[in-house]
């Protein structure tokens, strides 16, 4: 449907390719291609395994452990949000009702690729950066043998992914006559080999030309650069030309995101779910919302803008904003930590609360939360820059880089210009970059990135407040290794 309005009045030959992207979800399809149940209900209905579903905890804890080779090119921990984990969870809670029924586990990307071509072909992005694939050399039996799933190695790995392609490349004849149907298009029409939601990101805002904007990575390569995709979750993009590990950040990933360079991938588990989180379970939130409900409709912003606004306020003309979260403090793992620490069981902590259960009280909160998220975007920046990364600039888009907000305090705190698109759909760029790849309207990913992301707006960070951040991140810092030593002497017998 959503197609189908996109398109409408427009010619369906002047849509020349399509590419697809998704959350690196788990699909499972029987041998019919029919959806077999993941969950104890049975529901054939519930075949997906969501991106951020952590029941597989402790099946990744145990691959870590076993401490098998490929974990070098995922920081060296196994995270329960990759498929491997997931895939072991079915076969030891599930294994009637689903393993033994299932023929097939799909990526999304690569079930939606498959969806609209028939091609089996499976995107190295999301094989790559998810299921533990290396090319040249491809999987690696011993890997699945050590964890207990050497029945995934039968066939040719038929049942995970025997064929690959580059993100981009043409799958199958196109569009089959049945996808062409529901999708309203011609049958034949390229579709480019599908990418996870975020290196979609990544690839509609990174190649950007920044000529003219005078920013450090002016006159350099794509490698200074960081695309954050921010949304439910935010996801930290960097490439290289060669190899860099770096411990507790995915990767490095070969022609994962662009084709012949590395990737390195850092993340946050809860970014934009934890902004809601903390605001909407606050005691001042339905204050909130009645104050943003009689402002909001005549100006089309949301409550995080009337927070925004409110924030200002507080402050008045005399200081920064930045600086009324000098005595409360937040640190961000409300749903374990993806990068650089790799540790899905940490906890979120606040320090500095008090009675009070004013709006006040909940937009100082708020952005506590939005520095601490900034925060950890710098916690992961300096671990990518000790293994050899040089990150000049920071390229945003998602939901989270319309708050303008989280947008400057993300500069402030790392002490980087921050570049947004003029297409704040960028996610979708990426996907069309995908296309143009497929139709050959373009004769490579870096190509068609280049011509189709564009700089929208830079913000610059503001200095005065380097000190400030400085001090602030070693408070953040202290949050993490007080949550240890308070576990260590909880476990004490």
């Amino acid at each position: 449907m959503v197609v189908k309005k996109v398109i409408h009045g427009v010619e369906k030959s002047q849509v020349r390719g399509i590419g697809f992207d998704a959350t690196c979800s788990l699909v499972v399809l029987d041998q019919n291609f029919q959806p077999v149940p993941v969950s104890q209900d049975g529901d054939p209905q519930k075949n997906v395994v969501m991106w951020m579903d952590h029941r597989a905890a402790q099946q990744a804890a145990r691959i870590t452990n076993g401490g098998h080779s490929v974990l070098s090119r995922v920081g060296g921990v196994m995270s329960p949000e990759m498929q491997p984990p997931k895939l072991l969870w079915l076969k030891e809670n599930l294994k009637e009702i689903c393993w033994d029924k299932a023929a097939h586990f799909f990526d999304l990307p690569d079930f939606l690729s498959w969806k609209a071509t028939g091609s089996l072909t499976r995107s190295l992005c999301t094989l790559v950066c998810k299921w533990t694939f290396c090319p040249p050399e491809g999987w690696d039996p011993s890997f699945w043998a050590s964890i207990g799933l050497d029945d995934l190695v039968e066939n040719n790995f038929s049942k995970i992914g025997s064929a690959t392609c580059s993100p981009g490349s043409p799958l199958g004849d196109g569009l089959t006559q049945e996808a062409a149907a529901g999708l309203g298009l011609d049958p034949g029409t390229a579709v480019g080999a599908s990418l996870i939601d975020a290196h979609a990101g990544g690839l509609g805002v990174i190649g950007a030309d920044v000529g003219g904007f005078q920013l450090p990575c002016e006159d350099r390569p794509i490698t200074s650069r960081m695309a954050m995709i921010c949304g439910t979750s935010t996801c930290h993009m960097a490439v290289s030309e060669q190899p860099l590990f770096v411990p507790g950040v995915w990767g490095p990933y070969l022609s994962a995101m662009v084709p012949g360079l590395w990737l390195n991938e850092g993340g946050q588990s809860a970014t934009g779910k934890l902004i809601d989180h903390v605001v909407k379970g606050h005691a001042a939130y339905t204050q909130l919302r009645e104050q943003g409900q009689r402002s909001l409709p005549f100006t089309g912003e949301n409550i995080y803008s009337y927070l925004n606004n409110h924030l200002s306020v507080m402050t008045g003309c005399s200081s920064a904003v930045d600086l009324l979260g000098s005595s409360l403090h937040v640190w961000p793992d409300f749903h374990g930590n993806r990068s650089p620490l790799a540790d899905p069981a940490l906890k979120g902590m606040v320090i500095g609360l008090s009675l009070s259960q004013t709006l006040d009280d909940l937009a100082l909160l708020y952005l506590a939360t939005v520095q601490a998220l900034a925060l950890g975007t710098l916690h992961i920046l300096e671990a990518m820059k000790e293994a050899g990364h040089d990150i000049r600039t920071l390229f945003l888009c998602g939901g989270l880089s319309k708050n303008s907000l989280f947008v400057q305090v993300h500069a402030n705190a790392t002490g980087l210009p921050v570049v947004l698109p003029d297409q704040m759909e960028a996610v979708l760029v990426g996907a069309a970059v995908l296309g143009a790849c497929a139709s050959q309207d373009y004769g490579s990913i870096q190509q068609a990135m280049r011509k189709m992301a564009k700089v929208g707006k830079v913000v610059q960070p503001d200095h005065k407040l380097k000190s400030f951040y400085e001090r602030k991140y070693k408070v953040f810092l202290r949050l993490f290794s007080h949550q240890r030593e308070y576990e260590a002497l909880m476990n004490q017998r």
